[in-house]
């Protein structure tokens, strides 16, 4: 079914009718010459101008690319709004295989379509999407963040989001245990790219005991080079969250890692991880809680990232930034008094207190 431009209704259904929907605006951009096809989607400015990365994916569809767009903007509303941020949520799709039609015309272009917004939209790296790529799109707009250190930006966000996810791990273990160490856990991490490899570090430092997994052999290698002592390798994330005496799972690669098979079979008495959009549909959080199982929100906990990135439009301070994750700790901390004093999952109590600070923003 369609509407009257021939966009699927079900799109139009989001935006303007279901819970999931409440956009300000959603731009579609097109420039022929360049290839480019993209969409940016505007959830929220009650807090400021909305914030978020541009994703360059090949998506089966258009709608799913807009749908995708729409997610991921109201997604950063809730991760701006707790990171403490005065910045509304946003995020940017551009349709295709960066592999394949990925020039510096097309982001040229698209730099334009995001300065046309005048502020509204501060855009980022996302999947896809690269440094080297924000110092491209900056050329034609001044409201892009994630750029080299040459070009006046931060560079590698990968660090403070790495150490956000340790101080979201160091939380539970107080809420859970009564002491902020991990000294002597074991700690399981799905995914030791980017973020990762450096949260793995972080672990290490602290006293941890370390297993790991990745679908890259390289990646693998390189941690247990790294690291010959404290750190093991399993197979897969099959086996890591079956591993015996697990007290922490990190997922920390693709979103949709806990779901009705995982849940189950997880080991683990508390998941802290640096992935996005973890819970694979809506109930999963319940399930958790009924396991016993304390569920660190990730869009609280991998902040570090936009922490860093926003912090670029004042004139990047990497100690300001770190200063500013380290309140990660505090922040889960209130999370799981809330979840508490609520009778509700963590995530449930994020929620409310994002939704919270976003709606007494549009008050004033």
């Amino acid at each position: 079914m369609t509407d009257v431009t021939g966009a699927p209704a079900d799109v139009l259904h989001t935006l303007f009718h279901s819970d999931q929907g409440g956009h300000e605006q959603v731009v579609l951009c097109q420039d022929r010459a360049s290839g480019l096809k993209a969409v940016i989607a505007l959830h929220s400015t009650a807090l400021g101008p909305a914030l978020g990365g541009t994703r360059f994916y090949p998506y089966a569809s258009e709608a799913e690319a807009v749908a995708d767009a729409l997610n991921l903007a109201r997604g950063m509303s809730y991760k701006n709004a707790m990171a403490g941020l005065d910045h509304g949520g946003g995020k940017a799709v551009i349709i295709g295989d960066p592999e394949q039609i990925k020039t510096e015309d097309l982001l040229l272009a698209y730099g334009r379509f995001v300065a046309s917004l005048g502020g509204r939209y501060v855009t980022a790296c996302d999947v896809g999407t690269y440094v080297a790529d924000m110092d491209v799109v900056a050329r034609e707009c001044r409201w892009t963040t994630g750029r080299s250190p040459e070009n006046g930006g931060a560079g590698d966000s990968s660090v403070l989001t790495a150490f956000g996810v340790f101080q979201g791990m160091r939380a539970s273990a107080q809420h859970l245990w009564g002491d902020p160490t991990l000294r002597g856990r074991k700690v399981g991490v799905a995914g030791v790219g980017k973020v990762g490899h450096h949260l793995v570090d972080h672990l290490r430092a602290d006293g941890a005991e370390v297993v790991i997994t990745d679908v890259r052999e390289d990646s693998v290698r390189r941690i247990l080079d790294q690291h010959p002592t404290g750190v093991t390798a399993v197979a897969d994330t099959a086996a890591l969250i079956r591993t015996e005496g697990l007290d922490i799972y990190a997922p920390c690669a693709l979103g949709g890692a806990l779901d009705d098979t995982t849940v189950p079979a997880l080991t683990a008495s508390v998941v802290c991880g640096a992935a996005n959009n973890q819970l694979a549909h809506p109930g999963v959080e319940k399930d958790l809680a009924d396991r016993g199982i304390l569920y660190a929100p990730d869009y609280v906990v991998n902040a570090g990232g936009v922490i860093q990135v926003a912090d670029e439009l004042h004139g990047f301070d990497f100690d300001r930034c770190k200063a500013k994750a380290a309140k990660i700790f505090d922040t889960t901390l209130a999370i799981f008094a809330r979840a508490k004093e609520d009778g509700i999952p963590p995530a449930a109590a994020a929620d409310r207190i994002a939704e919270q600070r976003m709606a007494e923003a549009r008050s004033h």
